[in-house]
């Protein structure tokens, strides 16, 4: 795929970053979050070094991502059993259909 660099500014710090070609406002809508996340951590008085800052805002993105995942997981094991279910009310209904008409 191809990439071209695209600057960011994550608190008033510039990066210049390699961005797959159309992902380019995703990255910028990252950037963006990043930003005000890091921003609410620097003003938390229990944060007392930037690289703190960036530690905690990186594991409450990581614990927020795993529960997402897990909450995904969830999800599509209950659409499995929603289509199962559904599958088997099909199949019995055309089944006692087809026995109407015998």
């Amino acid at each position: 795929m191809n990439q071209r660099t695209v600057e960011i500014n994550i608190i008033d710090r510039k990066l210049k970053v390699a961005c797959p070609i159309g992902q380019e406002s995703a990255l910028l809508s990252a950037a963006a979050e990043l930003t005000l996340r890091l921003a609410n951590a620097n003003q938390s008085k229990s944060i007392a070094s930037p690289e703190q800052a960036i530690l905690m805002t990186a594991l409450n993105l990581t614990n927020e991502l795993l529960a997402t995942k897990q909450k995904l997981k969830a999800e599509q094991q209950e659409n499995k059993t929603k289509v199962a279910l559904l599958q088997s009310t099909i199949e019995q209904a055309m089944a006692s259909t087809s026995k109407k008409q015998a």
